[in-house]
């Protein structure tokens, strides 16, 4: 059994450090959503790459970065800082999961034509190792999701995220409501 030194009393905050910030900052959502809606989700997703269109808040809170885009295939990357941390010191799965529901659903609005939206229906993760932060450590995670099967109503995708060294933490199966963006 390890001995650990008591925790501090609940005031004592200074015990555990000075607080650590990190500030957000995004663009109108909507700008991406209406001009993003007389393009094709391939061209969408480009233009949010090449800086035409602002990128989607979520993205701005997690750093996820567009590497690359074809169709039914697309690759993210992000870098976890400790922000994202659980109360074990791992990256939370929470993280991985919202970057594995990013590629594959991205992937799927690369097949769409304009006019058209999606949103997943289920997702199903598989965690295969734990994701640390370590500092003076290339610590980047690669996002890849592919279409498996496209749909006029539902499509079907997979993906999967590698740490620095290649290997596969999670793997994820999804599927997607295809819809017409003016409603229904």
């Amino acid at each position: 059994m390890t001995t650990t030194e008591p925790l501090p009393a609940p005031s004592d905050f200074a015990a555990w450090g000075e607080p650590r910030s990190k500030t957000v900052s995004w663009y109108d959502p909507m700008v991406t959503a209406t001009h993003g809606a007389a393009m094709s989700g391939l061209e969408m997703l480009r233009a949010i790459a090449d800086g035409t269109l602002p990128p989607p808040p979520i993205a701005m809170l997690f750093n996820f970065r567009p590497v690359a885009f074809e169709p039914g295939d697309v690759r993210f990357t992000v870098e976890p800082d400790e922000s994202a941390y659980n109360p074990i010191g791992l990256v939370h799965g929470g993280l991985v999961c919202t970057l594995l529901d990013t590629v594959a659903a991205c992937a799927v609005h690369t097949t769409l034509p304009a006019g058209a939206g999606y949103t997943s229906i289920e997702l199903k993760v598989n965690y295969l190792r734990p994701v640390r932060v370590e500092p003076g450590r290339p610590n980047e995670l690669v996002a890849h999701g592919w279409v498996t099967r496209p749909g006029r109503r539902v499509a079907f995708a997979e993906g999967d995220v590698r740490d620095a060294s290649g290997k596969v933490v999670a793997t994820a199966s999804t599927s997607c409501l295809i819809f017409p963006l003016a409603g229904e």
